[in-house]
């Protein structure tokens, strides 16, 4: 196969949701899932239904400053003929016939009343309450379990916390969740020419594994950065060996059809290799496979290549076999600036910075080919997809910005 490769390069490339199809229907969901504080449960995804055990509020409250009051004692108070009450004391005091006790906002019904009067419509006289307005039973009462019942469905599995789901929880009285533990990723760099610091001639910093590493945590998952591996089959093969025990295999480099692009190799040899070659640009050519049931994502080498193939096919792998939605990525739509080139066939994703001009937002390429130029997409605010249907977006077209960094 290795030399059959190399001299056919790539006949064809798979389309996108092909290939994502593909590596996602040979990864299973690890399952796993551990009891997490909600102090450290904002992201998690919930691994079993939620209900409350406690109502909010757990008693009948006062919904206005005022005074508590039996609703029956007021029939007929208006400002010409006032009712006038006992002043019972504070909320803690049981309201009996003709008493009237003083409230504040969320305060807890004293027993034997059943209603607010609003301090606006009373006037404290001695050791009496003159009330100028009747009140019906409940009225301005908030009554237990108004926000949440018990018992009540909170949340379903595969819901991602967020902060205020936290505090409703804890509201009901929970201080853990059931959640999906994070899937393990082990990312792998690789290329006899990368260095971590102070590059000779002819070498080059190692970026991929650190950007990569990053999006996985961003993406609920844990990575394992590892060091760089040299583009040797041998220490490549043990490379993907070591780290079978990891839910995914990320590796950066060395995917593609030149002397030096071993990968594919390595991962037909001790599994399959699913997908060589997607249509889509730039970086074209990942590689997606499986070894002993733990899939292989092989990125490019070129940064902004290995980047726009961990959007479209390492975060999907990664919260599909952590059991969490993969929501689409948050787009704005904006004038296109300046035209758009791309391959009829290929789906292009195009960096651009979104500016202001003359009044409105628009999107400017940072640059339209290079995909080993990093700053094209660091320094950008996101990317424009252009379809395999389409030749092109001409300028002055609306055209929706993919904020691929998005957290999510």
């Amino acid at each position: 196969m290795h030399d059959d490769r190399k001299r056919s390069g790539f006949k064809s490339r798979t389309r996108v949701e092909d290939a994502r199809e593909r590596l996602l229907a040979a990864a299973d969901p690890h399952g796993r899932t551990e009891r997490v504080a909600l102090t450290r449960a904002d992201g998690r995804t919930l691994a079993e239904r939620v209900t409350a055990p406690n109502p909010v509020p757990g008693y009948d409250r006062a919904a206005m400053d005022g005074w508590a009051v039996r609703a029956a004692d007021t029939f007929g108070a208006s400002d010409r003929s006032p009712t006038v009450l006992r002043a019972a004391g504070d909320a803690d005091v049981a309201v009996g016939p003709s008493d009237a006790a003083r409230v504040h906002t969320g305060s807890a019904l004293p027993d034997g009343a059943d209603a607010v009067v609003m301090i606006e419509q009373t006037e404290r006289v001695g050791d009496d309450v003159e009330v100028f307005d009747a009140v019906t039973e409940g009225e301005n009462v908030g009554d237990a379990g108004e926000d949440v019942e018990a018992g009540q469905s909170l949340f379903e599995p595969g819901h991602a916390l967020r902060p205020s789901d936290l505090g409703l929880l804890k509201s009901v009285g929970l201080d853990r969740v059931r959640a999906f533990e994070p899937p393990t990723v082990g990312v792998v760099p690789t290329g006899e020419e990368l260095v971590q610091a102070d590059p000779g001639p002819g070498e080059v910093i190692e970026t991929n594994g650190l950007t990569v590493s990053a999006l996985v945590s961003r993406w609920g998952g844990v990575p394992t950065y590892r060091n760089v591996v040299t583009d040797e089959f041998s220490a490549l093969r043990a490379a993907v060996q070591r780290d079978l025990t990891k839910d995914v295999i990320v590796t950066t480099g060395g995917s593609s059809v030149g002397e030096r692009d071993l990968l594919p190799e390595v991962i037909d040899e001790l599994g399959e290799v699913l997908v060589h070659g997607v249509a889509l640009k730039p970086g074209h050519p990942v590689a997606l496979g499986v070894v002993e049931d733990t899939p292989v994502v092989s990125l490019p080498g070129y940064p902004v290549a290995c980047i726009v193939n961990a959007v479209q096919f390492l975060r999907p792998l990664v919260k599909h076999v952590g059991g969490m939605d993969c929501p689409p990525l948050p787009r704005r739509e904006v004038r296109l600036a300046r035209k758009l080139s791309s391959e009829p066939g290929v789906r292009t994703f195009a960096r651009v910075e979104v500016r202001e001009e003359d009044g409105e937002q628009v999107a400017v390429p940072t640059r339209t080919s290079g995909s080993g130029i990093l700053s094209s997409v660091a320094l950008a605010d996101g990317w424009v997809v252009v379809p395999e249907s389409q030749e092109g977006i001409p300028a002055g077209e609306r055209v929706e910005v993919e904020q691929w960094e998005w957290s999510a």
